[in-house]
């Protein structure tokens, strides 16, 4: 498979940040509403929203809507591997 530089380095940006980095985790595992993400890492909603608003507008998740909850997951195949990967131990 061959690198595409742009679109790969957009994907490692945005998963540059710890925050996104650590709701992406927590992502891969399965789907998560906001109010979930706002427990596990105790940081407000508008921060949790502006995240996955960035990581959304790349791709990287999607949004079910299911009333008035919003629930996210990860769809770039790319991301679960890189996961995979950092937490291997080196």
């Amino acid at each position: 498979m061959a690198i595409d530089y742009e679109k790969d380095s957009e994907l490692l940006k945005i998963l540059g940040n710890p925050s996104r980095l650590k709701m992406v985790e927590c992502l891969v595992s399965g789907e998560c509403n906001v109010n979930k993400i706002i427990d596990i890492f105790n940081i407000p909603q508008s921060t949790v929203s502006q995240h996955l608003g960035m990581l959304k507008s790349k791709g990287v998740v999607v949004v079910r809507k299911e009333g008035v909850r919003r629930c996210y997951k990860v769809v770039d195949k790319r991301v679960s591997r890189i996961i995979k990967i950092l937490k291997q131990k080196a």
